[in-house]
């Protein structure tokens, strides 16, 4: 194999763990009461976190896959981009309101702001199931 091709599978591990440890690392958050607004911003932070460099590494991957030669792939990458650019966007602002609303004190913005927060876990464990896809499909063409 060339080492494009090596540094394709490399990033392409490396957003498989940063997806699978903020994957982890969330699903521990859920035990707050995020009756405090520094939950909600933490929280939101972790996510920002998490989107922008899966974002970077995403772009990184498509790029290898590119100049690979595996277009499919450099296209499938580029699409995992653009959801979290689009799931980045879409969650923080959405936390960012609801958020506001648990500052106010209103009825059922924390339950709210749970089921955002299971929501972007959901998308996020979706994303790492379609990146692995996505890696045994390729391993079964490198046979």
């Amino acid at each position: 194999m060339s080492p494009v091709a090596y540094s394709a599978l490399i990033f392409s591990v490396i957003f498989m763990v940063a997806t699978a440890y903020f994957f982890m690392g969330g699903l521990p958050l859920l035990t707050l009461k995020h009756d405090v607004p520094l939950d909600a911003r933490f929280i939101r932070s972790f996510f920002n976190v998490y989107y922008r460099s899966t974002f970077w590494i995403a772009m990184c991957a498509c790029v290898s896959f590119a100049v690979w030669g595996r277009y499919a792939f450099a296209t499938g990458a580029l699409a995992v981009a653009g959801s979290l650019t689009l799931l980045s966007a879409g969650f923080s602002s959405a936390m960012q309101r609801v958020g506001a609303r648990i500052e106010a004190s209103e009825s059922g913005a924390i339950r709210s702001f749970r089921r955002l927060h299971v929501a972007v876990l959901g998308l996020n464990l979706t994303v790492l199931a379609v990146v692995i896809w996505g890696m045994a499909i390729l391993s079964q063409q490198l046979k």
